[in-house]
């Protein structure tokens, strides 16, 4: 596993478990423990970090992306899962440095991570979301 994807499931790990505790546990241990335990082959920790702050910083911005792109579904009533895979690739679609994580891998990598720990629609789901997200951007950018 390449160690950027190896630590993008960290951080989703993370965030799935600070999640599921409705946020009453500390997420930075929780980080800690996860990198510890799994992220061994990383070797560039701070890629984690650098995830897990933007999405912080940046989660009421994004959960109201998936909100307009997914209205359908209240972001309380997505899967856990799909949620936070959401919020990882909507931070790295929106917030990310372009020339890192250019928004096609960002793409792919949500749609990867959600075929390995989400249900089987979720793919759709995520792709769907971001696809809607990554098209108006595009949108924005050509009428400048």
């Amino acid at each position: 596993m390449a160690t950027r994807h190896l630590a993008r499931t960290i951080v989703l790990q993370s965030f799935y478990e600070w999640d599921f505790y409705d946020r009453g546990v500390d997420l930075e241990k929780i980080v800690e423990r996860n990198i510890e335990n799994f992220g061994q082959g990383i070797d560039e920790p701070e890629f984690v970090w650098k995830i897990v702050k933007g999405i912080i910083e940046h989660m009421p911005e994004i959960d109201k992306v998936i909100e307009k792109a997914a209205p359908e579904w209240p972001i309380n009533k997505i899967a856990v899962i799909d949620r936070n895979v959401l919020r990882l690739g909507l931070y790295e679609l929106l917030y990310a440095d372009k020339d890192e994580v250019p928004p096609k891998v960002a793409i792919n990598e949500a749609i990867e991570i959600a075929k390995n720990y989400s249900g089987s629609n979720s793919p759709k789901f995520i792709n769907g979301v971001l696809g809607t997200v990554y098209r108006e951007m595009q949108e924005k950018e050509s009428n400048r």
